[in-house]
């Protein structure tokens, strides 16, 4: 017996994955079910869409720290300050970029709590893969939705000259 149109359309549709790249020891590609077996932080945020005016959602998944941090930055683990010159790029599915540095999320200095969301307003992401939220941005636009590509870059070593 044959599965119906709408059935066999949603089977045929890839799960989405994020790839972590970049400065790290342990690259790794993850779905939205491999982010579920990380403690899951919920978040309620507001923030100004330029298209859609004020937004409110429940967010849940884990700390873009925690996922990061297994990844294993190469940064020198006894140097704090080495881990400042860190870039940290997300890549959306609909070519939508963010920028954060990883000071931003260390608990050692920003600690803002970044999630890698797995569900909004208890919906799961599992098809259109993670968001990016920043619950401390006033305005949308560095939640990424579709997260294809978290690059970790250290490429900014401390320079003995002048800028």
């Amino acid at each position: 017996m044959s599965q119906p149109p709408t059935a066999a359309a949603t089977a045929a549709v890839p799960v989405a994955e994020v790839v972590l790249t970049g400065d790290l020891a342990r690259p790794a590609r993850l779905t939205v079910a491999a982010l579920l077996a990380w403690p899951r932080h919920r978040a309620r945020v507001s923030f100004e869409c330029a298209t859609s005016g004020i937004q409110h959602h429940a967010f849940t998944g884990p700390l873009l720290h925690d996922v990061l941090s297994a990844a294993g930055p190469v940064f020198h683990p006894a140097r704090r300050k080495d881990r400042l010159r860190f870039l940290i790029a997300v890549r959306g599915a609909d070519g939508h970029h963010a920028l954060l540095s990883w000071a931003e999320i260390d608990p050692d200095f920003g600690g803002a709590p970044v999630l890698l969301a797995v569900t909004v307003d208890d919906t799961p992401l599992d098809r259109s893969g993670p968001q990016l939220v920043l619950p401390q941005d006033r305005c949308g636009a560095r939640h990424i939705s579709g997260i294809e590509e978290i690059r970790v870059d250290g490429g900014y070593p401390a320079t003995s000259g002048a800028w």
